[in-house]
């Protein structure tokens, strides 16, 4: 009985101690990020366009462009991957084909994301003549995060009790009721999860958007779905690795850096308060 004691006092000082080196971990990149970066940041590097082949300047378009690209591809690929998660989940029966579909979709969840970007670049760049454009990309990060929404909505939607369903059901309601009514208020904190992660992925991401619309130097902004634009993440790549200068350029690397580490800090933060909201209202009714 002692041996089992100390052995799960071990157990937990080991855990206590992995995750205390995580957060440590985290707090070192936030902390690293900010001291080099927050002496670059100023309203003309928020506002300006770059000048002198990305040392000079700012990063206007390379903000506007990465969160149209996080708005466009979330607007159509957040309401598919729920509506899928409630087919599967809600209408499929058990079987082969269902089993089919979801180890697809954990396979897909798995593939590089540079060969998401020769997809979309041979289908909605080629194919559909989309050209390099924020929809080919939107288009191409859609997919990308679509793998990640289905599975956390699905599970989301396994989380709310069954007794809800056949509540609701033998009082007359019909699925699609029960569904809008019941499941989905119930499951709507967890679904959120799958919209922080997926925003989290789709400003980060670099290799998708390099064969599908980020442009090298654009000092412009774009006036509709089919423009090219600049991003965060494509923009903090070449002014490291191809600038003209790059001691110059490293200042304005970490201060890229910090505005995109911004950006998606502020979104996940506005998901997390709706998922909090959320889950008041449901524990109040």
């Amino acid at each position: 009985m002692k041996r089992n004691y100390l052995f799960e006092i071990l157990a937990f000082t080991i855990i206590r101690v992995l995750s205390a080196m995580v957060i440590l971990v985290l707090l070192a990149i936030l902390v690293f990020i900010i001291v080099r970066g927050a002496s670059v940041i100023s309203w003309e590097f928020l506002t300006e366009m770059p000048q002198e082949g990305m040392t000079k300047g700012g990063i206007l378009p390379a903000i506007i462009g990465t969160l149209s690209l996080v708005a466009v591809s979330i607007v159509w690929a957040f309401p598919v991957g729920v509506m899928s998660a409630i087919f599967m989940n809600e209408y499929m029966q058990q079987g082969w084909y269902k089993r089919l579909i979801r180890m697809m979709t954990n396979n897909l969840a798995g593939i590089p994301s540079i060969v998401f970007g020769l997809f979309g670049m041979s289908l909605f760049v080629n194919d559909l003549k989309f050209g390099d454009s924020i929809l080919a990309g939107s288009l191409t990060l859609g997919i990308l995060t679509l793998p990640v929404i289905i599975r956390t909505t699905e599970e989301a939607l396994v989380s709310v009790d069954q007794t809800f369903r056949e509540a609701s059901l033998a009082l007359g309601a019909t699925r699609l009721q029960t569904i809008t009514k019941v499941i989905l208020p119930s499951a709507i904190p967890n679904i959120l999860t799958g919209l922080i992660l997926s925003v989290g992925r789709v400003s980060g991401e670099t290799a998708p958007i390099l064969f599908t619309v980020a442009a090298y130097f654009l000092p412009k902004l774009p006036s509709s779905l089919f423009d090219q634009v600049m991003a965060l993440p494509y923009h903090l790549y070449v002014i490291t690795t191809s600038g003209t200068n790059i001691e110059e350029s490293r200042p304005m690397a970490y201060g890229t850096a910090l505005v995109l580490l911004i950006i998606v800090l502020s979104v996940n933060g506005l998901a997390y308060s709706v998922k909090y909201y959320y889950q008041k209202s449901t524990s109040k009714n």
